[in-house]
């Protein structure tokens, strides 16, 4: 894990937003949230590691929403603590606000934005990708990074899962103009990969 770089996203529409893969202090989040009048209405992890939960249950619980996640990962909340102490974060306390099992289905998160749930077990058990299909956009965790792929030796992880993971993405044959957004690094798009990336591919 590379908790320093890893990426969240504010996702909006009009006042209306969802984050993704909530790092950092809750408390800077609800002055970004507060400071610019957005109405939060969930929050979605692609996986359970702390770098992609941090806050996820207070920031559920302040704001009275759900936080989803894949239930193959709930034994991971609150694994990796000492991993958030080291960064100075508090360390989550799964009472707080537990997560919400995923339903794996098509849904409409926001007025007018669609999302896919595309399972991607192998960095963990639960890890999932978001995929958005009018706006051409993967949120693909930490399943695969620019040229490399995730972890596996971490809890609950798997090389041949994750494998089969990254092959089950390539063959969605999602557009070459795809927005890959990673969990960590700088994104790319799905035909990036194809040229760049020797494990994506089926």
């Amino acid at each position: 894990m590379e908790p320093q770089n890893t990426q969240s996203i504010l996702a909006t529409v009009g006042d209306e937003c969802v984050i993704f893969d909530p790092w950092g202090h809750a408390d800077d989040w609800a002055r970004i949230l507060d400071g610019c009048g957005l109405k939060l209405r969930a929050i979605y992890a692609t996986h359970g590691h702390p770098d992609h939960i941090a806050c996820a249950g207070v920031l559920a619980k302040k704001y009275n929403v759900p936080w989803y996640l894949h239930s193959g990962d709930f034994r991971l909340v609150g694994w990796g603590n000492d991993l958030l102490e080291y960064f100075g974060l508090p360390k989550i306390n799964i009472e707080d606000a537990r997560p919400t099992a995923l339903e794996l289905k098509r849904t409409e998160i926001l007025p007018g934005l669609v999302m896919d749930i595309v399972e991607t077990p192998g960095h963990t058990p639960g890890g999932v990708a978001y995929h958005f299909p009018d706006e051409k956009v993967l949120l693909i965790g930490d399943t695969v990074f620019q040229e490399s792929f995730g972890r596996y030796d971490l809890p609950g992880g798997d090389k041949n899962m994750l494998m089969q993971s990254i092959a089950n993405i390539y063959n969605m044959k999602l557009p070459d103009d795809t927005a890959v957004v990673h969990g960590h690094g700088m994104d790319t798009s799905i035909g990036w990969l194809k040229q760049n990336n020797p494990f994506f591919h089926s």
